[in-house]
This record gives structure tokens, C-alpha cells and sequence, in this order.
């Protein structure tokens, strides 16, 4: 495999998603977030500059979308390892089931010190200070506009291709 191929592989694994997750949720603690809206993050979290953020943390591709359904069981089970070491906590009550910062997790991010995962724990911050508050319904409003964003840019590769419409 070439170095480009096992770094990809590298980023989308269970372990850096969940690293990412826990950068996303000590950023916004002691808010919890359900599964959905922890996708979504770990999607914006790498492609900050779609929503008028810094740079993307992740090199561009033809198209930008999300892989949902293989992104979101990616997430889970990185919820899941990140809960075996104190660094994430379930959370459920009348709102369902959500995820928190754990006990352990400002100290362990406090730890990774590599340019990458300095890089992730400020989109992470700016993530929180622009979209942690946001209701369900406003950030649902937002993934909707980038995914007909999406929708637009697929539309567009499709016909470069050649493919009729």
C-alpha cells in the first residue's frame, strides 16, 4: 500500500474518529450530543471550510459528501472504544441516548501534542463556539443545505463524466 492509501485509511479508522469524537465533545462540554449530530461533527470537524470555518484539516477531493451510513457505524464503534477508557460517556435521559466528554478526556487530549491532532482539537473548539448551540432543527437545517450542496456538486462530476441527465 502507498503512503497516501494507509494515511486515508488511517484518518477514517474507529480510533481516529474517536479521537475526533472526544475533541468534539471536550470542545462543547458539558453538552451531549446524540449519534446523528455526532456524525455530522466528525464530517464538519475535517471539512471546516464548508461552513466558512479555517482550512480543511483533510486534502479536497472531487466530492466532498459524507459516506453516511459507512461514517456513522465508524463513529459508533469509535464511541464505543473511546467509552472503554473514560474518555467519552453515555448519557440517557428523556432525550434519548447521547455522548459526552468523559472524566479522562481533557487530559488525553492535553496529551497528544502532533501538529494533526492540534489541528483537530482547534476545528473541534471553532466547531463548538459557532455550532454547539444550535438547536436540532437549525443544525438539521444546515447538514440539509450542504447536502443539496452535495447533491449539486455530484450532479455536476456526473455529467463531466459524461453520464446523461
Amino acid at each position: 500500500m502507498d503512503g497516501v492509501t494507509s494515511r486515508s485509511l488511517t484518518f477514517n479508522g474507529p480510533l481516529e474518529a474517536g479521537v475526533r469524537a472526544v475533541a468534539i465533545l471536550d470542545a462543547a462540554y458539558p453538552r451531549a450530543y446524540d449519534l446523528q449530530r455526532l456524525t455530522a461533527l466528525d464530517y464538519l470537524v475535517t471539512r471546516t471550510s464548508s461552513i466558512g470555518g479555517p482550512n480543511d484539516l483533510h486534502p479536497a477531493a472531487p466530492i466532498q459528501t459524507p459516506a453516511t451510513d459507512v461514517r456513522r457505524r465508524v463513529v459508533h464503534d469509535a464511541l464505543l472504544l473511546m467509552m472503554t477508557r473514560q474518555l467519552v460517556e453515555r448519557v440517557a435521559d428523556s432525550n434519548g441516548i447521547r455522548f459526552a466528554a468523559g472524566e479522562a478526556s481533557t487530559s488525553f487530549l492535553e496529551s497528544l501534542r502532533t501538529d494533526y491532532f492540534k489541528r483537530v482539537k482547534a476545528r473541534a473548539r471553532w466547531l463548538a463556539d459557532n455550532l454547539g448551540n444550535r438547536s436540532d432543527e437549525e443544525f438539521n437545517g444546515l447538514m440539509r443545505q450542504l447536502f443539496a450542496d452535495w447533491v449539486e456538486q455530484f450532479q455536476s462530476a456526473e455529467q463531466s463524466f459524461g453520464a446523461s441527465s
